[in-house]
């Protein structure tokens, strides 16, 4: 059977939630696939692009047009499809963080956020910063929540460890810093119109 380039994405999506991003190699990969490394390298340059295609296919309707209403409705929407996406995944936010650095993620979920402050009255090189916020809080957060769940299940979190982390609840905490940046867009807003 020919290995085809969905193959090589679904085995590297099956190692990375049984081991980790910092088990999926090449060579594993390759081995778990029955072939020999150089067969991958038909279907992806390099491990690089092929961390960028999974990011893509873990964010995959993530940048889909909202249900909600109003901007900021819209805003919590996106953001929470994002951290939803990034949670479905062992070490999904550490994946897409290292790709949107290196610019391989395709996905254009910065782009619909973009367009949302745009609409909600925010000039464009802000809009884009904003999204920028946006895109960076939700990964930053989503990081740092999965490697507290990863290290909970090793058992490597104490009881005395930090409690100022532990409540409210991550979803709570994630909701918390996700209004504080929707009231600081509408404040921002506000001060615009104030001074039209």
């Amino acid at each position: 059977m020919q290995l085809r380039r969905a193959d090589v994405l679904d085995g590297a999506i099956a190692i990375l939630d049984e081991y980790g991003l910092g088990d999926l190699t090449m060579r594993r990969l390759a081995t778990s696939l029955h072939v020999q490394p150089g067969a991958l390298y038909w279907h992806f340059k390099d491990k690089q692009t092929l961390l960028g295609a999974i990011a893509d296919t873990l964010l995959a309707d993530v940048d889909a047009m909202t249900n909600a209403g109003v901007w900021d409705d819209q805003l919590r929407e996106l953001a929470h499809r994002l951290r939803d996406a990034l949670l479905s995944h062992r070490d999904g936010a550490e994946l897409v963080a290292a790709t949107y650095a290196s610019r391989l993620v395709t996905n254009r979920i910065r782009e619909r956020i973009a367009a949302v402050c745009i609409r909600a009255g925010l000039r464009r090189g802000e809009s884009e910063l904003a999204a920028d916020t946006v895109l960076y809080y939700v990964l930053g957060q989503t990081v740092d929540e999965q490697a507290r769940m990863q290290m909970d299940s090793a058992g490597a979190l104490t009881e005395s460890a930090s409690p100022l982390f532990e409540s409210p609840d991550p979803t709570s905490r994630f909701d918390f810093g996700l209004t504080l940046f929707v009231d600081g867009v509408r404040a921002r807003l506000g001060d615009r119109a104030r001074l039209s």
